[in-house]
Parts: structure tokens; C-alpha cells; sequence
């Protein structure tokens, strides 16, 4: 849990600060909790109502971004209190892209609304509950500032990203079987995209909640092992052993090739 000031007015500030944080994820979580029952029960009105949250999700970034420059420029804070704006002030951006991509899923509902089902959207539905699951995670591990919790929900992007690619080979089976099938499942296929990067954007709070609770940035570092692992590269942290010291063998071996080469293979 976050220490307490004694000057109340900057206690109140912060405190602010994580409601309307708070206020903002629990606005997606609706929004996405409303497409996918527009979605299952056709209900082009209710995807064209859940259009209008966007614009409370926007209001609040501003409001949350206005404040937090506020609280930089006249409190100054340092330590955990800095980590925590700082943090805010990228949070807010992760919510309100979640909040543009529930208006694209709206959008591809009204479309998919206009014609016949293509098939049951059991697995979208699964897929948007898990990538919601993870954002609510996120912001009680917020709350709570629980690193482990968080690191937890960040090792559970690779679900969402498997309902992803599951989907995606389903629908191209549809579309090969009859061109007909093309439009429907490409507004099916973007609307597991955006499912796909609001489980993203989850990940993002995430990280930045283990950044606020331990001061420490774990963002790109499982991809950046792996790669430098598949270059024979270090592991992040740790020093790469000093090169073996030439023996005098090695040493008796140059100085015969240098001598087979003779002036000539030198350049000018």
C-alpha cells in the first residue's frame, strides 16, 4: 500500500490521481464488456452507445495528465512518489489507446451486424475475456502495489496472443473456402487485432506497476535475451568472459603465416 503524507494536500493529489487511473480502467473494461455482448446478441444500438465512452475516457487522460504536470512543477516529488506520476503520466496513454480500440471494436460490430453470422464468436469472446481479466489484474495490482501480482499478468500476454493466432488460421479457412466469407472475416479478424493489443496495452500497466512498487524497468527485457541469446550474445547483466590468452603456440603460428606471405600480401 502507498505511505501517507503529512501534508494532506499532496496526500489528496496522488490519491486523485489513482481514482480517476482507476475510473479510466474500469471505463475500458465496460466498453469491451458491452462490444462483446453487442457482438453475441447483434445489438447494433448498444455497440453504438458503448461509442460514447470513448469521449469520458478521453476527458479523464486530460484531466489525469493536467494533474500530474501540477503535481511535478509545484511538489517536486522524488523516490516512490515520482516513480508514481511518472508512471501515471504513461498509464493514462496505455488506457486511452485501450479506449480508442473498444471504439474500432464497436465499430467492426455495427458492420458485422449489417450481415448474415459468419459463425458462433465463442473464441473472441474468450479471448476479450482474458485480455480484460488482465487489465482488471493490472489495476488491483495497482492498488495494492504488488510487484509479483503484476509480473504474473505479464507472463499471461502469450494466452491471449495463442487465442490470437488460433483465430486468425480459423478465419483464413473461411475465407479460402468461399470469397464470399472475405468481409466478415476480416471485421472478425480486426476485432481480435484489437482485443490482441488491448491485452498489449494491459501488459504496459504491468510493467509500469513492478517500475512503481521496485523501482525497476522490465519492459523489452525478455525479448532483448532472447535475441542476444539467439546471437551468442551475454545475458542482460551479466559480463561476457574475457577472451582466452594466446598461447605461445598460437603466437609461432602467426609469425610463420606472416612470414609465408611475405612483403608483397601487405597493402601500402
Amino acid at each position: 500500500m502507498p505511505r501517507l503524507h503529512t501534508d494532506r494536500l499532496y496526500e489528496g493529489e496522488l490519491r486523485k490521481i489513482r481514482e480517476m487511473l482507476l475510473m479510466m480502467g474500469a471505463k475500458v473494461e465496460e466498453m469491451l464488456s458491452h462490444a462483446m455482448r453487442a457482438l453475441i446478441e447483434r445489438d447494433t444500438e448498444l455497440a453504438e452507445r458503448t461509442l460514447y465512452i470513448d469521449r469520458q475516457i478521453n476527458r479523464l487522460e486530460m484531466e489525469v495528465d493536467d494533474l500530474c504536470l501540477r503535481v511535478l512543477a509545484r511538489r517536486q516529488p522524488v523516490a516512490s512518489d515520482l516513480r508514481f506520476v511518472t508512471m501515471a503520466l504513461k498509464v493514462v496513454t496505455d488506457l486511452e489507446r485501450m479506449g480508442d480500440l473498444g471504439v474500432n471494436i464497436c465499430e467492426r460490430v455495427v458492420e458485422l451486424n449489417e450481415e448474415p453470422p459468419l459463425k458462433p464468436y465463442v473464441e473472441v469472446v474468450n479471448m476479450a475475456e482474458a485480455a480484460q481479466e488482465m487489465l482488471r489484474e493490472g489495476l488491483d495490482a495497482f492498488v495494492a502495489g504488488d510487484a509479483e501480482r503484476a509480473q504474473a499478468i505479464v507472463e499471461r500476454d502469450s494466452k491471449v496472443d495463442a487465442y490470437y493466432g488460433a483465430i486468425f488460421r480459423e478465419l483464413l479457412t473461411y475465407m479460402m473456402e468461399n470469397p464470399r466469407n472475405i468481409f466478415r472475416a476480416t471485421r472478425v479478424q480486426s476485432i481480435a487485432k484489437y482485443i490482441e493489443r488491448i491485452a498489449d496495452h494491459a501488459t504496459n500497466v504491468a510493467e509500469m506497476v513492478v517500475f512503481m512498487v521496485r523501482g525497476k524497468d522490465i519492459r523489452h527485457v525478455g525479448k532483448l535475451e532472447r535475441r542476444g541469446a539467439s546471437r551468442g550474445e551475454p545475458e542482460l547483466g551479466r559480463r561476457s568472459p574475457p577472451p582466452p590468452e594466446a598461447s605461445d603456440s598460437d603466437a609461432s603460428l602467426r609469425d610463420m603465416m606472416s612470414v609465408a606471405r611475405g612483403p608483397s600480401s601487405r597493402r601500402p
